[in-house]
């Protein structure tokens, strides 16, 4: 079900009980009063009159500034756990339109490092959440579990082997950009891609448990579509000996920037947590 399509039907038909009754119910029931009868509003009038105010108040909250989204998997440990809830700043990528999402107002865009929401650009009706790991026109390439920008490995350093939380990892703190934050890295296994240039108008993606991440680096494997975000890199060929197909994320596909953890909760019959409240890095 598309939630936000949902909202905006129900706050446009509350909007439009609530104006027909502010400006021509209202004085028919009065004109029937006058003359001594009992003239009450009916109970989609009620309704609708009671809850426009609280439906607009969300769409607007929701559609142009933040929007809850709950981390369905592990992709992101260690940054992000199972179970938490986000909160989504939809306003630092573009003032967009809901359901329709056509941008109306050019704010920013992502930034390295960044840990951006989007819809999957194979199939739009999924949010993602992964790590910016290139903005356009960078040169990326990934080799040795080391991720490299522009020609630069990017500064790392080892913190533990094996922790307890992940005993099949390796926990390590990079520096992407401006931002500091941790990844997971499992020692036996390797997926390396070449060197590529970010088109205009797309992004990179990886998820920070970078071995356990369905992202850029997998998403469009066999799916060679340029207007899906999915495009072949020359000369190169996977394990398989297919062409290496590597996978970005459209400017249009955005949906904000994931900048804090406000709840955690594991599942039904377990208590909410607010005892990891946090910005996200």
């Amino acid at each position: 079900m598309d939630f936000s399509l949902v909202l905006v039907l129900a706050t446009l038909f509350s909007g439009v009980v609530w104006a027909l009754d502010r400006w021509v119910l209202r004085r028919q029931r009065a004109a029937v009063q006058a003359e001594g009868k009992k003239a009450e509003p009916g109970l989609v009038v009620e309704y609708s009159v009671s809850f426009f105010p609280v439906l607009a108040l969300v769409l607007v909250l929701r559609s142009f500034l933040y929007e809850p989204f709950q981390i369905p998997s592990g992709s992101m440990l260690p940054t992000l756990k199972i179970g938490d809830f986000i909160l989504v700043n939809k306003y630092n990528y573009g003032v967009r339109l809901p359901v329709i999402h056509t941008e109306v107002i050019p704010v920013g865009r992502p930034e390295l490092g960044d840990v951006a929401v989007f819809r999957y650009p194979l199939d739009p009706r999924l949010n993602y959440i992964k790590r910016v790991v290139g903005v356009p026109g960078d040169r990326i390439a990934y080799r040795n579990k080391e991720l490299i920008v522009n020609g630069l490995p990017v500064e790392r350093q080892l913190l533990e082997r094996h922790p307890r939380e992940a005993p099949s990892e390796w926990l390590w703190q990079e520096q992407l950009g401006e931002v500091s934050h941790q990844v997971y890295n499992f020692p036996e296994r390797y997926y390396d891609f070449p060197e590529v240039e970010v088109p205009e108008g797309f992004y990179l993606v990886m998820g920070d448990n970078r071995d356990h991440s369905n992202d850029s680096r997998f998403w469009c494997e066999g799916q060679p579509h340029a207007e899906q975000g999915c495009l072949i890199i020359p000369e190169y060929f996977n394990q398989r000996g297919e062409p290496l197909v590597m996978g970005f994320v459209p400017e249009e596909a955005l949906v904000g920037q994931a900048v804090a953890v406000w709840m955690h909760w594991t599942g039904f019959f377990n208590l909410p947590s607010f005892r990891d409240v946090r910005l996200i890095k």
